[in-house]
């Protein structure tokens, strides 16, 4: 921290007596300019050493079905410029005893790089405006700007994963060749994050190792060693993310710290963050950022977007990219920044953090701020250091960018960077489909063992509400008149303990959510989800129904016979089955569980309603009640086959001479078919129906993320077809 103070101390005390047009001292002294007589010109790329020297030269080396990048160590004036002669900030010590692997990056180039969103089926708004940039292996490369600057959708046009409606135009280029990444080459991490609280730091990581690498286990443990080396997460490895009754969840920096080590497992070339130090605090940022900048020192290329940084933080990057409104506003080296900002005649405050200072020039927001606090003071020039409007500054600064040096530099570089090319990557191979299954099944199996709240509480309200209904309708009798209680028993039953269904919302919208993230990432597919979750599922769903039919069955006193007593297991356990497929449904289609609750309860409601208990089946209004809702609902087939497998082929006595049948007992409070089969053909329908909304679920899945990655698929296209033309 001693050389982080110093570090700061040395850029602010540079940046001030930059700033101050009166006693400036010899151009020698600034960090940010390269010689005496050029205080007016930005630092170009053409004085650097010759392209075969810099840090970015490289040559091939084939090790098995690898190829790795070894790079040049940069001349001694390109990196002084580079590092702007200042000493580095003290990076943190792996805590584990695993050495840091050396990674080859990728040099990434977008040229004339425009973003537009499709409004009333025109595309129309420019998000982002013929950018132009680039990142090398070993940099960490930014891009800053304001809130609705178009810096996400930047970073995400680069990575290849723009979401519809949006659409790209321009060229990307990775080691000089127009391309997409190929999957296992690159990561990129959300600006929210998505992990499982109930697992443990490790195993959050080896299960995103076993989802996405192939390969043997023991093989894949080393990785995920190697990414908690490389986030120095060595003293949280076995602390469990959300944390338990006894311990606090992980701290916000450490929670992106796993974010990050998840994509590091398949030791990417490039590493895409939007917003690492979202939510941070500024010590938790400085760390992580520290951290990163050890990260790419292995070789790595970062890109990542940033609102703003303080002071230290800003120290560590080596390019920034600014943007406003979409424009670029400036791109090169972040000192040289400065100097731009300068050159267009705004210096840089003393004792201001350099990206306040950024900011504060190219958001429109602070105009309104200034405008507030005019009947505050008579003076508002302490609020800010541009005296002039926010647009007019923004115009002046992009106009100086684009006829500056640093302009053509970038142009220049970029040529360069093209005409070099490097090793063409390729992809790391996927683990296997049945794997992945696997996979899943074996971690919702872990999860459902330690969320209390949404699995073994629910398993305590099934208990308890079957104890209710049992009790109340205990001690029913065999006779004529105990078969009006039964049935009632029998509807309270299934009505009740599908309503109580809706108490796993929040797990299901959790779900869905974790596999919306792993499949923007290709680390899962629908198919894989959805049988893994069947298969997970499959024993909590039927524990629920065998304590639960069991409990029931003998208080009320159904008959006393092993096959009946399985077909009820059966029934109960195939209604849970559909009804959890239909959950699934509306958790994906509203993901909210507020709306979800309520959508559940008022359809439960209505199926209630309509299953022929509270009114015959035949006797409801044709249209909307009988057809379709009475077909739809799971109450209908599951109450209806439990009072066949309970009623028919018995009888009741009417007096001493007649007896009717159990069907005809049953008909004055529920209408049910004669048959034995009768009651095959109301399971058959409640398995077509766990099928049915399972295939609903798949085809929903697959259209709700598939068209969030129909763009990239559209770029992907486009380039691989200009390159074989």
């Amino acid at each position: 921290m001693e050389e982080i103070q110093s570090f700061s101390d040395n850029y602010r005390s540079s940046s001030s007596s930059a700033s101050s047009p009166i006693g400036r001292p010899p151009a020698g002294a600034f960090f940010y300019l390269r010689k005496p007589g050029t205080l007016r010109q930005p630092i170009s790329f053409e004085d650097s050493p010759d392209w075969d020297d810099t840090e970015i030269d490289a040559h091939l080396e084939e090790v098995g079905d690898s190829i790795h990048i070894a790079t040049a160590t940069a001349s001694p004036s390109l990196s002084k410029i580079n590092s702007g002669s200042l000493p580095s900030p003290s990076l943190p010590e792996a805590s584990t005893s695993v050495t840091a692997r050396k990674i080859a990056g990728a040099s990434i180039v977008w040229k004339e790089l425009t973003v537009t969103l499709n409004e009333k089926g025109k595309y129309s708004d420019k998000v982002v405006k013929s950018s132009n940039g680039y990142a090398l292996p070993g940099t960490l490369t930014v891009i800053m700007g304001p809130a609705r600057s178009g810096k996400s959708t930047l970073l995400r046009a680069i990575a290849g994963k723009l979401q519809d409606p949006a659409r790209m135009y321009g060229e990307v280029f990775v080691n000089g060749v127009k391309s997409c990444m190929p999957y296992g080459s690159y990561g990129y991490v959300d600006r929210e994050d998505m992990l499982i609280e109930s697992l443990t730091v490790r195993e959050m990581l080896y299960y995103s190792a076993l989802l996405q690498l192939p390969g043997f286990f023991f093989q894949k443990k080393s990785f995920v060693e190697d990414a908690i080396s490389a986030m120095s997460l060595g003293d949280f490895a076995d602390s469990l993310i959300g944390g338990h009754c006894y311990t606090k969840s992980l701290p916000s920096g450490e929670r992106r710290r796993v974010s990050i080590a998840q994509e590091l497992v398949m030791r990417p070339h490039v590493l895409f963050i939007d917003e690492p130090l979202y939510h941070l605090d500024s010590v938790s940022a400085l760390l992580l950022m520290v951290t990163l900048k050890k990260l790419a020192s292995t070789g790595c290329t970062l890109i990542f977007t940033m609102y703003q940084s303080s002071t230290e933080v800003f120290g560590l990057f080596d390019r920034i990219c600014l943007l406003s409104n979409g424009n670029t506003l400036f791109f090169g080296e972040t000192l040289a920044c400065l100097q731009h900002f300068s050159n267009a005649g705004f210096p840089c405050p003393i004792m201001q953090s350099p990206s306040d200072h950024f900011l504060r020039a190219i958001n429109t927001d602070f105009d309104r701020i200034i405008a507030m606090c005019k009947n505050l003071q008579e003076d508002n020039s302490d609020l800010s250091s541009v005296n002039m409007d926010t647009a007019v500054a923004i115009r002046t600064l992009e106009a100086t960018y684009k006829s500056s040096a640093d302009s053509a530099a970038v142009e220049s570089m970029i040529v360069k960077l093209i005409d070099k090319g490097g090793p063409y990557l390729k992809s790391k191979g996927k683990a296997s489909g049945a794997t992945r299954i696997a996979v899943l099944t074996w971690r919702s199996l872990l999860i459902m063992s330690r969320e209390w709240k949404y699995f073994w509480i629910r398993f305590a309200l099934y208990l308890l509400l079957t104890l209710s209904i049992g009790t109340i309708f205990s001690n029913s009798g065999h006779s004529l008149s105990s078969v009006t209680v039964r049935v009632a028993a029998v509807f309270s039953f299934i009505s009740f303990i599908l309503l109580l269904s809706v108490a796993g919302l929040p797990a299901h919208i959790n779900e869905i959510k974790i596999f919306t993230h792993e499949e923007s990432n290709e680390h899962s597919g629908p198919v894989v989800f959805l049988l893994g979750h069947l298969l997970s599922s499959i024993p909590f769903l039927f524990l629920v129904s065998i304590t639960a039919a069991l409990i029931f069955y003998f208080l009320v006193g159904m008959r006393n016979e092993f096959s009946l007593l399985m077909y009820f297991i059966l029934n109960v356990f195939m209604c849970l089955l559909a009804n959890e497929a239909f959950m699934m449904v509306v958790a994906l289609i509203w993901l909210e569980t507020f709306k979800c609750i309520l959508t559940l309860v008022f359809i439960h409601v209505m199926m209630m309603l309509v299953a022929g208990y509270l009114k015959i089946a035949d006797a409801l209004p044709g249209p909307v009640w009988k057809c379709p809702l009475s077909y739809v609902a799971f109450h209908t087939y599951a109450i209806e086959g439990l009072l066949e497998n309970e009623y028919v082929g018995t009888s009741f006595a009417v007096g001493q001479v007649r007896a009717i049948s159990g069907v005809q007992a049953v008909h004055a409070s529920y209408d049910i078919s004669p048959s034995r089969n009768a009651k095959w053909g109301n399971l058959l329908a409640l398995f077509l129906m766990a099928v049915g909304y399972r295939i609903l679920l798949f085809v929903l899945l697959r259209f709700k993320v598939r068209k969030n990655i129909v763009n990239c698929n559209f770029c992907c296209l486009k380039m691989n077809t200009t390159k074989s033309r």
